[in-house]
């Protein structure tokens, strides 16, 4: 997989695991069906999201974690930008089909077209913020891995597995703990294909529909700044 496409889905992943749930019924047994039903109702009032994120990338080779962490900011007009703060400042910003990344270090921007990535990038920002139930039994095999406890709260452990060849050649699975209590996901954890590398995406401090003004995802870094265009 290139190294850019592999960001792309990356990226996505940070907004996937966004979405609030509907409230599940006390007694009832944890189900697929019961997760697309909840899931098909998701998100219907979205129009904002805010809270700490942090990255947490494992390569397997290597054995290596690094960790970055940082604030994110949703909008539900396809608007996200990312604040990574520790250990490095960079800026990931999204605005429609255009994505940007800014590292002060280098006073460098690099500009991604999302066109030719659209289709897949979006199946996984669908989950988040447009999740219908067609759209889960088309593309993912869905299993309840039952209930563990992060962050001192209740989940419930989803695992998606894609029907698509292509995106198998990318990412095998997708984990997620949705927070019995909120029903917002605490948590996404993506298996890389072909290797034991993966990523988990983990939230903090959430807080859904505030509002977030159109500053938020300026372009703001310095005019002089070198700007590329990577090839996908």
């Amino acid at each position: 997989m290139k190294a850019n496409t592999k960001f792309l889905l990356s990226f996505a992943a940070f907004a996937v695991c966004l979405s609030a749930l509907p409230a599940h019924p006390q007694g009832q047994k944890w189900t697929p069906d019961g997760v697309i039903t909840m899931m098909d109702h998701a998100a219907q009032d979205f129009r904002s999201l805010s809270g700490n994120i942090e990255r947490i990338k494992y390569t397997d080779v290597v054995k290596d974690t690094a960790t970055e962490s940082g604030q994110i900011w949703v909008r539900k007009d396809e608007k996200i930008r990312i604040q990574f703060t520790k250990p490095d400042p960079r800026t990931v910003l999204r605005t429609g089909d255009s994505l940007y990344i800014f590292n002060p270090k280098i006073n460098r921007v690099e500009e991604y077209d999302l066109k030719d990535n659209r289709e897949m990038v979006d199946q996984y920002l669908d989950l988040g913020f447009n999740t219908r139930g067609e759209h889960l039994k088309k593309n993912f095999l869905i299993a309840v891995n039952g209930e563990q406890e992060l962050d001192g709260r209740k989940t419930v452990v989803i695992e998606l597995t894609p029907k698509s060849t292509k995106m198998r050649e990318q990412i095998t699975k997708i984990q997620m703990w949705v927070d019995t209590g909120s029903w917002m996901a605490l948590q996404q954890k993506f298996f890389e294909a072909n290797s034991g590398d993966y990523f988990i995406i983990h939230y903090t401090g959430v807080m859904k529909n505030l509002k977030i003004d159109d500053s938020r995802f300026k372009q703001d870094w310095p005019k002089n700044a070198t700007k590329v265009k990577p090839r996908s």
